[in-house]
């Protein structure tokens, strides 16, 4: 493959991080010894928040009265697409029953989990958007018991936003809480009725080792890092809008990559001549982060073939991934690798953060290779049940003990003839033999 970087990422030199993993094994181990004490002593020392950790009904009644109706018809119709969406995902999900040969049916039920908890940043910017992603499709799943929490920040407690939004979304619980002790208050079940059995939601470095952590107490979606954005542009493409769209995603953070891979040299060079400006134009806090952003993890490769993008694309394997090119289709049934797929210039990925519909909560560092984002089958436990006819283990019986004594399983093959000697007492059956012995 012949690729050309008219822009190479330069990171900073990354040190092995361990004093992270030490700091989150420590609390854990604190919050699982002393419980609430030692949730409630880290809210007040890390967020100042000194208040209930529970919220309380009133609490969302007044939180809902400090925004504007504007606002909450914004937050509605952002709960209305991507409630829809993931009805249609849970549509798509089916239980089943067949018959594999005469008497032996088996099946497929889906059970959603008994408690979901949902982690909702609320640090460099108020993720009202992120409690949609997580509670709204929880609540679709069918899960029966929803806690969320969020970080409480000194008198102010939980942005008024996200509150109005979990309540919305239908959370049973929300804990006014942030970082490793809201991860760990949810997994040990310390404020709600039981544990959860799956915790969900974006976070910082600390909130992702929680999870990393726990992962085998209770599920997870994913260890997610540093958003990370690509665009595959061609000839065709708007480099003002491929730049706007770049920053717009570089403002997540001073460790958000951002890529550009194109078939056109000239808008590749465009777009690195002009990202200066769009990110100048960019208010203090968000042009900061851009800024940096795109100096040490931005990169514009140039391939010289629309089936070179392809390959480089899936090799990064980008979290989002937006298509401006011609032949939006060939794209999207050649594509393999991406968190999410936004085609064509009428969209772009803050429509997805928001509110048009599929989740936001996205594979990074790769995982898109081998995983997807949350949907709703991520709160469903996809189970199987079997049951036979006499008959039916007639044959299945010989077969299995034939195959337990070929593995050196015994005590496997005798479960198989106790059946066969009670149903059919004056049959004899091939049985096998077990590795190395005469049966």
């Amino acid at each position: 493959m012949s690729i050309e970087y008219l822009k190479k990422a330069t990171p900073p030199q990354e040190a092995i991080d361990s004093a992270t993993s030490e700091t989150v094994e420590h609390m854990l181990a604190d919050i699982k010894t002393n419980g609430r004490d030692a949730v409630e002593r880290y809210a007040r020392d890390f967020d100042g928040w000194h208040g209930p950790v529970v919220v309380g009904e009133d609490d969302f009644h007044k939180a809902s009265q400090r925004l504007t109706q504007g606002v909450k018809d914004d937050i509605a119709f952002a709960h209305a697409r991507v409630r829809d969406f993931a009805m249609r995902q849970r549509d798509s999900l089916h239980e089943f029953e067949t018959e594999l040969i005469e008497g032996l049916i088996a099946g497929q039920k889906l059970i959603p989990v008994n408690t979901a908890g949902c982690y909702v940043p609320g640090g460099r910017y108020a993720h009202a958007a992120s409690a949609i992603m997580s509670v709204c499709t929880a609540k679709v799943a069918g899960v029966p018991n929803i806690v969320a929490t969020s970080p409480a920040h000194k008198q102010a407690g939980i942005n008024p936003a996200i509150l109005h939004t979990m309540k919305l979304c239908g959370a049973d619980t929300v804990l006014a809480l942030g970082g490793v002790q809201g991860i760990a208050a949810m997994a040990f079940g310390l404020y709600a009725a039981k544990p959860a059995d799956v915790i969900v939601g974006p976070g910082n470095r600390f909130v992702a080792e929680a999870k990393r952590s726990l992962f085998g107490r209770v599920g997870i979606d994913v260890v997610a890092g540093p958003t990370e954005s690509a665009i595959i542009a061609d000839e065709t493409a708007d480099a003002e809008l491929v730049a706007a769209d770049l920053a717009g995603q570089a403002e997540h953070g001073p460790d958000s990559p951002v890529w550009l891979y194109t078939t056109s040299r000239a808008l590749g060079l465009k777009v690195i001549d002009i990202m200066p400006r769009v990110m100048a134009a960019l208010p203090d806090l968000a042009r900061n982060a851009a800024t940096v952003a795109w100096r040490d993890y931005g990169e514009v490769v140039y391939v010289s073939s629309r089936e070179e993008a392809v390959e480089i694309s899936d090799q990064y394997a980008p979290e989002h991934l937006q298509v401006f090119a011609a032949d939006l289709d060939w794209w999207l049934a050649r594509l393999t690798n991406y968190g999410s797929l936004f085609l064509g210039e009428e969209t772009t990925v803050a429509y997805g953060d928001k509110c048009s519909g599929p989740n936001h909560i996205l594979p990074t560092k790769g995982a898109a290779r081998y995983s997807g984002g949350l949907s709703v089958g991520k709160f469903i436990k996809t189970v199987t049940y079997q049951r036979l006819t006499r008959g039916a283990s007639r044959e299945v019986g010989q077969v299995a003990a034939r195959i337990s004594r070929l593995e050196g399983m015994e005590g496997h093959a005798r479960t198989g003839d106790i059946r066969l000697k009670k149903y059919y007492p004056h049959e004899v059956f091939e049985l096998g033999e077990l590795a190395g012995h005469t049966h």
